[in-house]
């Protein structure tokens, strides 16, 4: 599966000069914040492809209106073609904002998780806006330094990625976009970047569905879904 990450900036080859074939080898959208609802509702509609995202701190504008045919993933654990997705948006607490949260209310909404890291044994990519402390943050900033937080589900979940935001690849000088700690690659994926991930075995019924964990579901006895058709 190959999968466009993008988070903070509009790509103008994507929006200003669209064309069919620059997205057509994706086969899934996730947006690490901080995006126009207008330009992620404009890929959703032009590729048919699923757009998983989380709230950047700059996404207030989204509690009114949220970009349209997107699934806002945040506190949510999802599965799609067997790739067991997290959403965890917002950046460290500057100013008591929305989608600004200290560390004791990140571990509170990582604690709320834990269940389902439990019950589908960890998590593939952990999607977040703002970056883990010291790796890919800048610490001296205090609405970029990252979260421990992160450290710790990193630590103690082991996720092939984690995506996040927030920090332009611009403030970051001659920083590398990929940092690996421990067997977790941590990619800044400023305005877009792109990587592949092998798909896992489901059943025909399953395929290209996103299937919600922590949403209450329609059946007690049923899981929330919802299918894509691929254009």
């Amino acid at each position: 599966m190959k999968i466009l990450a993008i988070s903070d900036e509009e790509c103008a080859s994507y929006w200003d000069y669209y064309s069919p074939e620059k997205l057509s080898e994706y086969d899934l959208i996730i947006s690490c914040g901080d995006l126009k609802a207008s330009y992620l509702s404009f890929l959703v509609t032009m590729t048919g492809k699923p757009l998983l995202y989380v709230h950047g701190n700059h996404d207030t504008s989204y509690t009114q209106k949220p970009p349209e045919g997107c699934d806002c993933i945040d506190d949510q654990f999802v599965i799609y073609n067997g790739i067991r997705i997290l959403g965890l948006g917002g950046c460290k607490s500057s100013n008591s904002g929305n989608f600004q949260y200290t560390e004791k209310q990140m571990r509170r909404r990582i604690s709320k998780l834990k269940y389902m890291l439990w019950k589908y044994g960890g998590v593939d990519i952990v999607v977040t806006h703002a970056p883990p402390s010291k790796l890919g943050d800048i610490p001296d900033s205090t609405m970029h330094a990252g979260f421990e937080a992160f450290v710790e589900l990193i630590e103690r979940y082991n996720p092939q990625y984690l995506l996040h935001g927030h920090v332009h690849m611009r403030y970051m000088g001659n920083k590398e976009r990929i940092v690996e700690y421990k067997n977790t690659k941590i990619i800044n994926v400023s305005e877009r970047y792109s990587f592949d991930i092998e798909d896992k075995p489901v059943s025909d019924k399953l395929k290209n569905k996103l299937v919600y964990k922590t949403r209450i579901p329609k059946s007690k006895h049923q899981d929330t879904v919802f299918m894509y058709v691929q254009k």
